[in-house]
């Protein structure tokens, strides 16, 4: 053989061990590609599931922080309404005491004592103060006003005086008391018929 021959031969092996490793490289390659393919599949699910359980998580803490501030708002409501109300049972024992002070002015206004009579209105004006401090209202109810079922307690009725007052208030027996916007006491009227 010569040396020609000899190196085409070599080359005929050469070609087909290189078509070899070609073919291996590309399987390896394809089979890398498909291990990176196989990959990228359980990456994107692992990453949508994770996307989806961070989702989850986010809409139980919004929940959560919804249920907080609407518990905030509701425990804050009922504290307030349990201060202004709190103190209902109170003024609704002390109206008497005020309309007895109120008769005892009348009765000493009668009387020609000047000195017991600035005492009295000194201390009824301190406790009349006192309890408007605390949220107590007086309901002003006069003379000609309409009536009004809601906010006014009839007790009796009387001829009317003029045709103006038919139907209309003729005279307030109480007074009645609002303690913040709550009507404690309706005041007692007489109505014109």
């Amino acid at each position: 053989m010569s040396d020609q021959e000899h190196k085409e031969k070599e080359m005929d092996k050469e070609i087909p061990n290189q078509e070899v490793e070609n073919e291996n490289a590309d399987g390896i390659n394809d089979s890398a590609n498909d291990v990176e393919d196989s990959d990228a599949e359980p990456v994107e699910s692992e990453n949508d599931l994770l996307k989806a359980e961070v989702e989850k998580e986010r809409n139980n803490f919004l929940r959560l922080f919804a249920e907080f501030e609407n518990y905030k708002k509701r425990t804050s409501k009922e504290r307030i309404e349990l201060f202004s109300t709190a103190n209902k049972e109170l003024m609704t024992v002390l109206l008497p005491i005020l309309d007895d002070f109120e008769r005892g002015l009348k009765e000493i206004e009668k009387s020609s004592d000047d000195a017991l009579m600035q005492g009295m209105q000194l201390i009824y004006n301190k406790f009349k103060n006192t309890l408007n401090q605390k949220g107590l209202k007086e309901m002003e109810v006069k003379q000609g006003d309409t009536f009004d079922a809601e906010i006014h307690e009839a007790i009796t009725q009387i001829p009317a005086p003029s045709k103006k007052l038919k139907g209309k208030i003729i005279d307030t027996v109480e007074k009645g008391y609002k303690l913040g916007e709550t009507i404690i006491r309706y005041p007692k009227v007489v109505l014109g018929n």
